[in-house]
């Protein structure tokens, strides 16, 4: 039975099945993965440190390909996929990054418009516009010329979670979002996750959260030692 098949009658975004991932020769640290993310679903990844969670979201986020067994996104197997095409499907997936990943020599606002840059579909101005709006949501208007290394953690966490959200990417994976900013603004940032889930993004949140799990109550993907398990407690 594979984890997470609700039976929400939408089509499947994600599917793996069977699926291993290690890196070079060592051991496995995904092992024989299950798992089907309907479009639209929302759903949150647990797990202590070091039972997969970061694999399994570079899986998703198209920088790993799996060792072992069958995965597809999109409705592509992601194995067949040649390697020229996989940054077109990789815009298609909005991530924010524990460490955030930003580009230091550029500010907040060109930080923030690079996925609509590299995807060359707007003009400049509707760039523009759409940046100062993401700005705006994420309290970060005066902000918007600093460079990173001049913001703090909680800005930085912003800044990043504007540039994976503003190209409305069918697949959304968050690394502890709310891990950097105070609980009034972390729950801002979950508001705007769950608005884009509203809206049709498939939405999956890596936490240690509890609170936040048990408060939202939507579906709990659970790693224990590179397996998908069904968590203990959920509160």
């Amino acid at each position: 039975m594979t984890q997470s098949s609700h039976r929400t009658g939408k089509p499947t975004l994600v599917s793996l099945r069977n699926v291993g991932l290690r890196y070079g020769n060592g051991p496995e640290v995904l092992r024989d993965l299950d798992l089907d993310l309907p479009a639209g679903s929302f759903h949150f990844l647990t797990g202590r440190s070091g039972a997969g969670k970061s694999s399994l979201l570079s899986l998703l986020q198209l920088s790993r390909r799996p060792s072992r067994g069958l995965m597809s996104m999109f409705d592509r197997d992601i194995n067949e996929v040649p390697r020229r095409e996989l940054p077109a499907l990789r815009r298609r997936v909005g991530v924010v990054f524990q460490d955030f990943r930003l580009l230091d020599h550029l500010s907040a606002a060109e930080n923030v418009a690079m996925p609509l840059r590299l995807a060359g579909t707007l003009p400049d101005d509707e760039i523009s516009r759409f940046v100062r709006e993401m700005l705006s949501w994420v309290g970060l208007t005066a902000q918007a010329d600093a460079r990173p290394p001049t913001l703090s953690g909680g800005e930085k966490q912003r800044v990043a979670i504007a540039r994976a959200v503003i190209g409305g990417p069918r697949l959304l994976l968050a690394d502890e979002p709310t891990g950097n900013v105070d609980r009034e603004m972390g729950e801002r940032l979950i508001s705007l996750f769950v608005k884009l889930n509203e809206l049709g993004t498939t939405v999956v949140i890596a936490t240690h959260d509890s609170s936040l799990t048990g408060r939202l109550n939507h579906p709990v993907l659970h790693l224990q030692d590179g397996q998908l398990t069904t968590p203990e407690r959920i509160s």
